[in-house]
């Protein structure tokens, strides 16, 4: 106890040296929960907050990385401050210094994700939790989120994963806690700042073991942003779904096709296949997107905004063929969210559930756990509705055949996404995707298929096929067991051992040897002959006999 009084002494030592070998004593010691407890009673905690909001170099350093472990400890909650949190997300912006960076994200690490992961200390800390309590700095200082993003492209491994995981915590809050038309914008400015990009260098390259953990988080939140788009229905009476509707409506060029008419007063009028001309089965677009939500409308509006030409041109194609023949564009789009939603299997994943880090515990794992390709939704669905309308027409296919071509479809993501190694580039992926030809896929189809009746029914298939193959074998056995009993001829296949024996079977005939069974099918008789005969020998008239076993 003395040790601690005089160390939270040297702490405010008028002399940087020994304010700085403190400061790096302590850090080393406030992990433990008995030490930090006598600390905290003896009020040290009060000049550990003074050493972060004013020190600088090592000391400050050492500082942050001390109060980040009594936090995670969940103590020290009520020297939490505003001024405390602004100094921290100004040292994240401002200070080069690699050290540093560490233990100030660390300390915005803990504040943000406090009531996700702790409800104990609620009453010592009076200010807000998670994202709201780093809002006013972050106004104050708004290249905040940049520079995080920045982070990601550092070459210390931990400094990135310290950044990752304060970007996990950032969004898990946000997409908890803020509502419905928050959180969508917190996630589109991230998008912008390139962190999906920069994640995806990051799990494809060889630094996977040190960034691992905050790198399946970010890969659970993702599916977790996909479930929630997905859980959104779409409402022509919510303004952003209706622009969206109408932009697609707009980029399909209506005016073009409305132009043939005559009538320039009808062609002002509503089309009463405005919404079907685009794809959907109804001119009620709203509810077709039942099934995969507001995810399903965003990937239609990516893939028209990517390439609004490519999408006009194959909404006029589509147009010139006989209504049974065309492609229903939006359908298909709908199809391919909805396959890339199960391939990636979005559903199973849950960010609080141990099993999600378990397959952290080997290293042979990694390939099977990390999906980098899930981060590259957007490309991707336009890969595989680009993909659709190219079957689509190499196969001729009609209306009635839209299931077919989505198997064909799935068939297709299951052999370039679910089959990809994790190091794969996307661009590999894409060009695959449109290479790939109908017959390839055909021939994958019935594989597949061939596997999964397999797996569905190998037991009882196997006890078939050992049954009906120990019949064949007793009905055999008892067809040749018959014919001895009746007795029967036999060519002798002996093979020559010798050039002469080979020149004397030359000049004589194969013998043969006539073969009976006894009745009570203990011995078999036989006698060598020259030829074969008409004529039947006897029982008797066999002078040879060997044992018989019902094994032979």
């Amino acid at each position: 106890m003395d040790d601690i009084t005089e160390l939270i002494e040297r702490l405010s030592n008028d002399e940087d040296a020994v304010r700085k070998m403190a400061a790096f004593k302590l850090q080393s010691n406030i992990g433990d929960p008995s030490f930090a407890e006598i600390f905290i009673a003896q009020g040290g905690l009060g000049r550990l907050r003074s050493l972060t909001l004013h020190a600088s170099g090592n000391t400050l350093a050492y500082s942050l990385t001390s109060f980040s472990r009594l936090l995670e400890l969940d103590k020290g909650w009520d020297h939490v401050t505003q001024e405390l949190i602004s100094r921290v997300v100004e040292l994240i912006v401002t200070h080069p210094l690699v050290n540093i960076l560490r233990g100030a994200m660390s300390i915005l690490v803990a504040i943000v994700s406090h009531p996700h992961t702790s409800q104990s200390a609620r009453g010592l800390y009076s200010g807000p939790f998670g994202f709201r309590a780093l809002k006013p700095a972050i106004a104050t200082h708004p290249q905040f989120l940049e520079m995080l993003v920045n982070r990601l492209s550092s070459a210390d491994h931990a400094l990135c994963a310290n950044s990752l995981q304060l970007i996990n915590s950032l969004m898990r809050d946000a997409i908890t806690n803020d509502t419905d038309s928050e959180w969508p914008i917190f996630i589109k400015r991230l998008q912008e700042l390139g962190v999906i990009k920069a994640v995806f260098v990051l799990m494809q390259s060889s630094a996977l073991q040190d960034l691992a953990h905050p790198l399946l988080e970010f890969q659970a939140l993702t599916k977790v942003l996909l479930r929630r788009w997905r859980e959104v229905k779409v409402d022509l009476e919510v303004k952003e779904h209706r622009i969206a509707l109408k932009g697609l409506h707009l980029a399909s060029a209506p005016d073009r096709l409305d132009s043939k008419s005559e009538d320039s007063s009808l062609r002002k009028k509503h089309s009463p296949e405005k919404w079907r001309r685009l794809g959907f089965e109804t001119e009620s677009p709203a509810w077709e997107f039942g099934e995969v939500g507001f995810l399903g409308m965003m990937d239609l509006t990516d893939f028209v905004r990517k390439d609004e030409d490519g999408f006009r041109k194959a909404i006029m194609e589509q147009q010139t063929r006989l209504p049974e023949q065309r492609c229903q564009v939006a359908r298909a789009s709908l199809a391919a969210t909805l396959i890339l939603y199960q391939q990636f299997e979005v559903e199973k994943s849950d960010i609080d559930d141990p099993k999600t880090y378990q397959v952290l515990e080997s290293r042979t794992n990694y390939d099977r756990a990390f999906r980098p390709l899930l981060l590259q939704w957007s490309r991707l669905h336009s890969a595989v509705l680009l993909a659709f309308f190219r079957l689509w027409r190499e196969t001729r296919a009609e209306l009635n055949d839209f299931d077919k071509v989505v198997e064909l479809i799935r068939v297709l993501v299951f052999q370039t996404i679910g089959q990809a190694p994790r190091t794969r580039d996307i661009q590999d992926v894409e060009d695959e995707m449109a290479e790939m030809e109908c017959t390839q896929l055909r021939n994958l189809q019935m594989e597949i298929l061939e596997h999964t009746y397999e797996a569905a029914w190998e037991t009882h298939l196997t006890h078939v096929r050992n049954e009906l193959k120990a019949e064949a074998m007793q009905f055999v056995r008892e067809q040749r067991i018959r014919s001895l009993l009746q007795g029967s001829w036999f060519p002798v296949t002996a093979a020559p051992s010798s050039k002469a024996e080979i020149s004397e079977m030359g000049l004589r005939k194969v013998p043969w040897r006539y073969v009976r069974l006894s009745h009570n099918r203990r011995y078999l008789h036989y006698c060598d002959y020259e030829s074969e005969t008409t004529y039947e020998p006897k029982l008797e008239e066999l002078p040879q006999k060997s044992l018989f076993s019902l094994s032979q």
